[in-house]
């Protein structure tokens, strides 16, 4: 079975470990703090999340990385090389409190994180939508919420595309990173916020 690490435990971090326990599926999930600190949560999300640490979580087949946008050079820097691995990136380069974007130089956010995420296939999705739809029923109206998702590696984007349809969800690829990002990419593109639903 594939396994599943997320790294980081805030509001993306937790609704996707929710999405999954919600469908039993397993998964591992790490912040800054350490797996103490995760105890509250892990008890009322259920035996499939566990906690663990970065570098626990991050030796996994898939790996989730929801962390805010200035931590991720220091984060990446302290992983080993993923060899081939997949990493999802649901970041957007902006964060609170003053919301100002980051100046890229004219790439996508997820050009820059494939970037750090040595030996990484990268793959960008879960960023576009609301926390609590992330975590909620993704079945609405008599259709299934829709999930972006974009990538460089064609079995990559199978594979969290398959997770996406595990999950409930109806997952669209948007192609390469340098397109899909940058319709994902908040602020900046079309799609972020979007609650769509796909039918039939």
């Amino acid at each position: 079975m594939t396994s599943i690490g997320i790294i980081g435990a805030g509001q993306i971090g937790s609704a996707i470990a929710r999405a999954l326990a919600n469908k039993g599926i397993p998964a591992t999930i790490a912040n800054s703090r350490g797996p103490e600190s995760l105890q509250d949560f892990l008890s009322e999300v259920g035996p499939a999340i566990t906690g663990g640490t970065v570098a626990e979580a991050a030796t996994k087949d898939i790996v989730f990385v929801a962390v805010n946008w200035s931590r991720l050079p220091e984060l990446f820097a302290t992983l080993p090389d993923f060899a081939g691995r997949i990493v999802v990136d649901t970041n957007n380069p902006i964060e609170a409190p003053l919301f100002k974007p980051v100046d890229l130089g004219g790439l996508a956010s997820s050009e820059v994180v494939a970037g750090l995420a040595r030996g990484a296939k990268l793959v960008k999705a879960f960023n576009h939508l609301q926390p609590q739809l992330l975590s909620g029923d993704p079945h609405s109206e008599g259709g299934r919420r829709v999930l972006f998702y974009s990538g460089d590696d064609a079995p990559a984007k199978e594979e969290v595309g398959a997770l996406i349809d595990r999950l409930g969800f109806a997952g669209i690829d948007l192609g390469a990173l340098a397109i899909g990002a940058r319709l994902v990419q908040f602020p900046g593109g079309p799609l972020p916020a979007l609650n769509l639903v796909k039918f039939g």
